[in-house]
């Protein structure tokens, strides 16, 4: 059974293929980089959802929240400010991007309303480091009424994922999470299965779990992502960095 979990899973359905095409040729810098960073974030999430699967994580509420508090825990922490920050811009204009193009909110699904998903992203890495991203939570519009909570939401969230991150650090890391080989052609193909290639290798650097993950980047016929628990598989589609360069801001 798939445990289907993307960030743009519903805005996937509702909006068809994807008009737009990335092109390492015809596809500016700055939509290539927002590309890249929510592949980043859409990883971090299904992640989130590996993790919970193999260590056999208990979950109070939605999994689908504790996957994306996961992925902003790992954009905050394991990257230098300056780039995290660019990280939880492009990630938010994503949510923000999704939440445009959905003409009906689905209060039944897993996922939460994309617009509260923007505004947990803001509060809990603003609430990280609230002295230096003050003009991110400004930025992105984080209401004093929510954002006098963030640093208390950020410690939560780091006593819950921080002690799952404890558990499998290990110095010198492993090789727990395995890229299998990219089968598909194409520009969108390649740049997201780079993007997870790099991430792997940087995860393998710092974790090692007791079963091995393999990640696949592979044609789905449709832009999604999800987590496999049978095979423990994650599989990044190729066909969301065409979406992401139709929704780039």
């Amino acid at each position: 059974m798939k445990t289907l979990c993307s960030t743009f899973a519903l805005i996937g359905a509702l909006a068809g293929p994807a008009q737009a095409e990335f092109s390492f040729e015809a596809t500016d810098a700055d939509t290539q980089a927002y590309v890249e960073n929510n592949l980043l974030g859409i990883f971090y999430h299904e992640f989130g959802h590996a993790l919970i699967d193999v260590l056999d994580l208990p979950i109070y509420g939605q999994e689908e929240d504790a996957a994306d508090v996961l992925s902003v825990f790992l954009m905050s922490d394991f990257f230098e400010e300056e780039f995290a920050v660019q990280l939880a811009y492009d990630t938010a204009f994503g949510f923000l991007g999704e939440a445009e193009q959905v003409e009906e909110v689905a209060f039944w699904d897993v996922h939460g309303p994309d617009l509260q998903r923007y505004y947990n992203l803001v509060c809990i890495f603003y609430g990280a480091n609230p002295e230096e991203r003050s003009d991110v939570a400004e930025d992105l519009g984080l209401p004093e009424e929510r954002a006098d909570y963030c640093p208390d939401e950020y410690e939560q969230a780091a006593h819950a994922w921080g002690g799952a991150l404890d558990e499998i650090a290990h110095a010198g890391g492993g090789q727990s999470l395995k890229m299998a080989a990219l089968s598909e052609e194409g520009d969108a193909a390649r740049l997201s299965f780079d993007v997870i290639t790099t991430e792997v290798d940087a995860l393998n650097a710092e974790f090692r779990l007791h079963d091995e993950i393999t990640v696949r980047v592979e044609a789905c016929g449709e832009a999604n992502a999800f987590y496999d628990p049978a095979p423990r598989e994650i599989i990044i589609c190729t066909e969301f960095a065409d979406l992401l360069t139709e929704m780039a801001p």
